[in-house]
């Protein structure tokens, strides 16, 4: 780096007292071993092949880590870089010693010295805090030294928590095939590990799933195995799963809960304890995506409030999987171990062994304690019969864990789980629904009478009173194009992706549109003003429709913002009727609550770049058509034209045919006969009064500097600007 830049991040670092990480890889060019940190008393050595790692116990860096034990043996990479250095500024993190190299020149002399590979600079020296890795994060124990070392130099900002809450669902109880089920010594296992788990994890039980249909199906040492379950039943925790293991997105309400009953019965029948208000779907059928019969046959057999799955909002990456909360019916993020329905025997886990040990020592699963302060893993009852690989998995990696870290583990019952889950992660709330047909995965434990057909390839966003009502009549007249049904509320708009339709699900919303007849060529649309400006809604129409085409129409925002101000007149609002347009825009902090809230309607959507910024932030330009509003009303064959152009859809409708103006009323109507139109209701083309000079000026300089934005916005994402805008812009 050029000595002025190396100058700036230093005097930024300096005045904000901000430290460096440093990853110091090796240098393979020229031959280079060593070398001198220009202007530090600080020297590197590369390519060097470590063993025996071990932590500074003295360091006061450590809270996730636990210092004191020896990793020991050859480490992998054979590519260190090593710190020498003669400066109090320097304290050693990390230690290892030499190991031999791959292949041996003839005269090598191993160097028995003890070796720094990680590296803590004080900032005594030139005022800045460093931690120097010679290495990257390929080696285990530098993932839970970095984010000890992100908590230590951002004073504890970026920190997680020591407690982890964990939960082990133990699937399919009573479940299995003659030959993997447990028998009465597996059953025992299970308890001792239990009271050994206690001993180590404060509150810790098994939480059993239970099929009661398949209770005493196995052969006589399995049935024993059921008997024994059940003998020591108050020793564990328990939920529902189903009767005979159904698939829930296949059945009905009323099938569902038959089913639930029958299970329900089964564990009062055998006095098995079922308190939790927790339960799990088999195969995670029906959790998400939802099937709505499932959460209601929760709620009224079970009084279910909490459940978990692995997929939401998809089964990969394990990292971005979140909770949400559906029909008060709290969702927790289920997290894999490693082990399924067919890992029954250790020489047949994928990988073998060593790729199981390596995910507990410092791998996948080590690092998935690490990284989730909550943690719930799925078992299955076969897990923990034949080679009993969940006992050994579990007691293995708490072990690990509780050996090399300070993390504290706990289990609390499910519902304090969720409650807790949600109050860390309060913006999990609210669910994403995503597109089902889109992942192969949630397609097949979707509802089976739902079509992929049945969403929307386009959307009308608005805003509102820009000409939106005018476009979706003449969207509708053509025959390739299918509309929403009309709601009971809010008439041609849906209003799914805005407000509290949402949290009815898609199933709810998928109803208000008509499986079209030809799923390929024909084009189901909603159109929804409200979408337009609402912060929330670009995010939820990309998660379930991200390749849907979306229109909006731009007309000049004073005129919107007059224009709303007088349909709310006209439907009897007592702040607008109170209140000239005028007091209304240049209402200020201290004016009435309702006041500002009305100011705020009128103007905020016309702000349009910042809208159209938050829509491009998740759908691509090329999905985008902007109309211009004045050209809409005055000229709708051409725009017409070039919105059948953008949808790239066929027939190709010459809208001359369909539409005409009709001077009674004043705009284009469609045309039913040679002398008959049938036009838009008497609520829409109202003539109102010119606004004043007065208000005009102010609404000119209050979007000014939006409409400047707006137009360096169009130009670089090659949209044509509207006249209105060119001319407002002229002035």
């Amino acid at each position: 780096m050029d000595n002025w830049n190396r100058q700036l991040i230093d005097k930024y670092c300096r005045d904000y007292k901000v430290g460096m990480i440093i990853f110091v890889h090796s240098v393979d060019e020229y031959g280079i071993d060593r070398e001198k940190v220009p202007g530090f008393p600080l020297i590197l050595r590369y390519n060097m092949a470590l063993k025996d790692y071990t932590l500074n116990l003295f360091s006061d860096i450590w809270r996730i880590t636990r210092p004191g034990e020896i990793w020991e043996g050859t480490l992998q990479q054979d590519d260190w870089t090593v710190f020498d250095f003669n400066h109090s500024t320097y304290e050693p993190l990390a230690y290892a010693k030499a190991a031999p190299p791959p292949f041996l020149d003839a005269g090598y002399v191993m160097d028995n010295r003890t070796l720094v590979s990680v590296l803590q600079d004080r900032g005594t020296f030139d005022g800045i805090q460093k931690v120097f890795f010679g290495n990257g994060l390929k080696f285990w124990l530098h993932i839970p030294v970095l984010l000890d070392v992100l908590s230590y130099l951002s004073h504890g900002k970026l920190s997680l928590p020591l407690e982890r809450h964990i939960q082990i669902d133990v699937d399919d109880i009573f479940v299995g095939i003659t030959g993997t089920r447990m028998t009465p010594v597996d059953v025992e296992a299970v308890v001792q590990a239990q009271e050994r788990l206690q001993q180590q994890v404060q509150g810790f039980k098994f939480n059993l799933g239970f099929s009661g249909w398949f209770y005493q199906h196995g052969n006589s040492q399995e049935n024993e195995g059921d008997s024994k379950i059940l003998e020591h039943r108050h020793k564990f925790w328990w939920f529902g799963h189903m009767w005979r293991h159904e698939q829930a997105h296949k059945f009905t309400q009323d099938h569902l809960e038959r089913s639930m009953l029958l299970n329900y019965q089964f564990a009062k029948n055998h006095d098995i304890p079922i308190y939790q208000q927790y339960a799990v779907a088999p195969h995670h059928s029906g959790v998400y995506p939802v099937h709505e019969p499932l959460y209601q046959s929760w709620k009224n057999v079970w009084d279910i409030r909490v459940t978990s799955t692995e997929e939401y909002p998809r089964l990969y990456p394990a990292w971005r999987r979140r909770g949400f909360i559906h029909k008060g019916i709290m969702v927790l993020p289920r997290q894999t171990c490693g082990l399924f329905t067919h890992t029954l025997f250790l020489d047949k886990y994928p990988g073998g062994r060593h790729h199981l040990d390596n995910s507990i020592q410092g791998g996948e699963l080590f690092q998935t304690f690490l990284f989730n302060p909550i943690n719930i893993y799925m078992t299955h009852m076969g897990n923990y019969a034949n080679d009993r690989l969940a006992l050994y998995t579990f007691e293995s990696v708490i072990k690990f864990v509780q050996c090399w870290t300070n993390l504290q583990l706990k289990q609390v019952p499910p519902l304090e789980l969720g409650i807790k889950y949600f109050e860390m992660y309060p913006e999990e709330r609210d669910p994403l629904w995503q597109n089902p047909c889109l992942y192969k995965r949630h397609l097949a434990i979707w509802s089976t009478n739902k079509s992929c057909d049945r969403l929307p390839k386009f959307l009308v966003i608005g805003p509102q009173k820009t000409g939106t009502t005018a476009l979706y009549t003449f969207l509708s007249l053509h025959p390739a194009i299918l509309s929403n049904y009309n709601s009971p509320d809010t008439f041609e708009e849906v209003q799914f992706f805005n407000g509290n339709n949402y949290y009815k699900g898609i199933d709810w919303y998928m109803e208000f549109f008509p499986i079209p007849p030809n799923a390929t060529s024909d084009f189901l649309f909603e159109k929804s003003a409200t979408y337009f400006d609402n912060e929330l809604v670009p995010m939820r129409a990309h998660g379930l429709i991200p390749k849907a085409k979306l229109i909006c129409i731009l007309i000049h925002p004073a005129k919107r913002a007059y224009s709303w101000y007088q349909h709310i007149r006209a439907h009897n609002d007592p702040i607008a009727l109170n209140y000239t347009f005028l007091e209304v825009v240049t209402a200020d902090d201290s004016a009435p609550r309702k006041l500002r809230d009305l100011k705020n309607r009128c103007l905020a959507p016309g702000i349009y770049v910042q809208h159209l910024s938050r829509w491009l932030d998740y759908f691509p330009a090329r999905q985008l058509f902007i109309i211009d509003g004045e050209w809409l009303k005055s000229h709708p064959v051409a725009v017409m034209h070039n919105v059948q152009r953008f949808l790239h859809i066929e027939p190709h409708y010459n809208y001359s045919q369909l539409i005409r103006f009709d001077p009674k009323k004043g705009f284009y109507c469609q045309i039913l006969s040679e002398d008959k139109n049938k036009c838009l209701g008497r609520g829409k083309g109202r003539l109102y009064p010119n606004m004043s000079k007065e208000v005009t000026d102010y609404l000119r300089q209050f979007y000014r500097k939006h409409n400047v934005a707006l137009s360096k916005f169009l130009k670089k994402n090659q949209y044509r600007i509207p006249d209105w805008l060119e001319e407002e812009l002229s002035h």
